[in-house]
């Protein structure tokens, strides 16, 4: 069985004073070490008609926020036995804007019914930023380290 996910590379920036930032979401689960994730999850059948659909709606539950300029970067496929006996889950993560996010508008069930602590973090976007934590999957964490300019650059006005 195949699930599909949706994932932002949400950033905030670059302007003149930096590099810009990262948003991710710090979980700690009781019993586990803390992990870093990008916002996102399950495209959900019935609701969401394309994973692009998935990805506004997840932003828009875990952070309150809405986001723009969104490009395709990059996949990673893993086998899932965890969710899905001899399933597969493929995550799609786009690059994006944040355009806005309040946090109180949070809603859905990581804010109605939470397992652990989910926490909006921001990390500078740079190799260092992006490896001072446990981003997962570690595919991804890898991928933004070595292509932070390459990422920025999906952003670019002239990109088309």
């Amino acid at each position: 069985m195949l699930k599909r996910t949706a994932r932002a590379i949400l950033l905030d920036g670059p302007d003149d004073a930096g590099p810009g930032e990262l948003i991710v979401i710090k979980r700690t689960k009781p019993g586990r070490e803390p992990y870093w994730i990008t916002p996102g999850g399950g495209v959900e059948p019935g609701t969401d008609r394309t994973v692009m659909e998935a990805l506004h709606r997840e932003v828009d539950e875990e952070l309150g926020a809405k986001v723009a300029d969104v490009v395709p970067a990059f996949v990673d496929t893993v086998q899932d036995p965890e969710e899905t006996p001899g399933g597969v889950k493929v995550q799609h993560f786009f690059v994006c804007r944040l355009v806005s996010m309040d946090p109180t508008r949070r809603h859905g069930p990581e804010v109605e019914e939470p397992c652990g602590e989910y926490e909006i973090v921001r990390l500078p976007f740079t190799p260092e930023g992006v490896t001072s934590v446990e981003v997962v999957p570690p595919a991804l964490r890898a991928y933004l380290a070595a292509n932070i300019e390459g990422v920025r650059a999906l952003l670019a006005s002239d990109l088309g």
